[in-house]
């Protein structure tokens, strides 16, 4: 008797406990709501590990934070000082993951190098600077097989040598020419709608900078990170 007496009680705390949550994201939720009507519709209200700090989450993954009724709206970084973690960053990361096997490889050129075995892809711009030294760097890794997706963001001068290295009768050859070579890919011309899904499938997974990197196992890291940081992402992707 006394054991269900204690659950009993145990699961009183629990149903109490979800109802004041419940409560709570609905006042933010009807507050927000009233006092800025132009706000995108609500995806997702969650308590923080800072009292009284709620997450506010919209258009999938814009995170923005309140109090427990809604009164202020902030927008930054939510650091963790004792464990030193960027927790704004790391639910970002959670949210922009890409599955690899989601990939549309069919959409890449592939560049292979020793074995293949590992394998990674990666979203560049070819007047991106970052991006040159990335690639000039990358040459240092091996055995890997890299699904390269051509990404033109920066301008229209970029989408003319995304299609004219896309349109190379080896892709490959025509992409490290000029990243590490400085070549400038010959004119050329064919169906280039994959570099329209390219840039449709960047904006829908928040890919806003270019390198960004993406590894077996779902890891995925901007920027024009160092050779011995893309070993490292390899060795854990197994």
């Amino acid at each position: 008797m006394t054991f269900k007496l204690k659950t009993l009680g145990l699961a009183g705390i629990l149903w109490a406990t979800l109802g004041l949550a419940m409560a709570q994201e609905a006042v933010i939720r009807k507050n927000l709501v009233e006092r800025l009507p132009n706000l995108p519709p609500i995806d997702e209200v969650s308590k923080t590990p800072m009292n009284g700090l709620f997450e506010v989450r919209l258009n999938g993954t814009d995170i923005y934070y309140t109090d427990a009724e809604g009164n202020f709206l902030l927008m930054g970084n939510l650091i963790d000082t004792r464990a030193r973690r960027n927790l704004t960053e790391e639910r970002v990361e959670k949210l922009t993951a890409v599955s690899f096997d989601a990939l549309p490889l069919k959409d890449a050129f592939v560049i292979v190098r020793g074995n293949g075995q590992r394998k990674m892809a990666v979203f560049e711009d070819p007047n991106c600077g970052y991006c040159k030294r990335f690639e000039r760097d990358l040459q240092k890794v091996n055995n890997v097989t890299v699904y390269m997706f051509l990404y033109p963001i920066l301008g229209p001068s970029s989408t003319e040598r995304s299609r004219n290295i896309w349109c190379s009768k080896d892709k490959g050859q025509a992409w490290l020419d000029w990243m590490v070579r400085d070549q400038l890919p010959t004119a050329a011309s064919c169906d280039t709608a994959a570099l329209s899904r390219n840039v449709e499938f960047g904006k829908k997974h928040k890919i806003t900078g270019t390198p960004t990197l993406i590894f077996a196992d779902g890891s995925r890291v901007p920027g024009a990170v160092p050779a011995q940081t893309v070993e490292k992402y390899l060795a854990e992707a197994r």
